[in-house]
Order: C-alpha cells, then sequence, then structure tokens
C-alpha cells in the first residue's frame, strides 16, 4: 500500500495542479513560498490523500470493469486482509483526518500568507466535489453538468 500510494499521489496531479495555480497571484508568491511548497507541506499532503483516495472509492469498480491495474482498494485489501467495504469505510476515515490537516493549516497559517493556503484549499474543495458521489473527472459531462449550470448560468441571485 505505501508503495502503490508513493506513486499514486504523483499520478494525481494534485501538486502540480495546486502550484500551477500560484501563477498570477503576484508578489504574494515568492521563491520562499514555492520552496514551502516543494518541501511537502501537510496541507499539500493531505490534500494529495483526499484527492487519491475520493477518486479510488468512486472509480474503483469501473476501473476493475475495464481490466486497470490494482487502485488503493485492492493493494489495501491484499495487505490487510479487509473486505472492499471495510477498505472504502478506512479510506472515508483517512480522508476525514486529511480534512482535519486542512483545517489545521489554515487555522494557524504561519509558513506563507493565507491566499496561498486557500488555493490549496480551494482545490481540496473541488476535487471533494468531483468525487463525493461519483467519479465526476470520467463523466464530467453528466456529474458537474447541474454543478456548472448552478454556478453560471443559473445563479442565486443577490
Amino acid at each position: 500500500m505505501e508503495e502503490y500510494m508513493a506513486v499514486a499521489m504523483v499520478s494525481t496531479g494534485y501538486a502540480m495542479l495546486a502550484a500551477t495555480s500560484f501563477i498570477g497571484m503576484g508578489s504574494v508568491v515568492t521563491k520562499d513560498s514555492f520552496e514551502w511548497f516543494f518541501s511537502g507541506p501537510k496541507i499539500l499532503k493531505a490534500s494529495e490523500i483526499i484527492c487519491r483516495l475520493m477518486d479510488d472509492i468512486v472509480s474503483h469498480e469501473a476501473e476493475q470493469k475495464r481490466g486497470h491495474v490494482a487502485s488503493s482498494i485492492e493493494c489495501y485489501m491484499k495487505q490487510h486482509g479487509t473486505t472492499e467495504q471495510e477498505t472504502v469505510h478506512e479510506f472515508r476515515k483517512q480522508v476525514s483526518h486529511a480534512w482535519k490537516d486542512v483545517n489545521e493549516e489554515c487555522l494557524f497559517p504561519t509558513a506563507v500568507p493565507m491566499p496561498i493556503l486557500t488555493r490549496i484549499l480551494n482545490l481540496a474543495r473541488v476535487i471533494d466535489v468531483v468525487y463525493k458521489e461519483e467519479d465526476g473527472y470520467t463523466h464530467a459531462g453528466t456529474a458537474l453538468n447541474d454543478f456548472v449550470s448552478s454556478l453560471l448560468i443559473d445563479p442565486v441571485p443577490m
């Protein structure tokens, strides 16, 4: 499981997306900000866990039907001798703990300005919406359609 997660965290592309989101923030982002980011801060690691595990929970069955390689679900089940249901329950607990780490980092910001943390937080929020109930990335045309419509086409009047 540890070997899988080391590779799977990178394959989410989360760190690349988060770092890219810093572009255009002007003087808020400094060389020190990027050094902090690439040192692997707690908020980044927690957000990557949220991304990887939520994705694997909702896409596991479809990927197995397509003959994909083992996911974190299979790795955890094999290593710990658990059922799929027990594994999903454990992963949901890990996601919950990761959210607590994200919140902790945002409550006590010290290393970098809050706008940088907010970028990482907002990306984690997007991941939560995309993978909450189903694989919204793979099925974006159906899963995210209502969210985009309610945000851009039918917004709540102010």
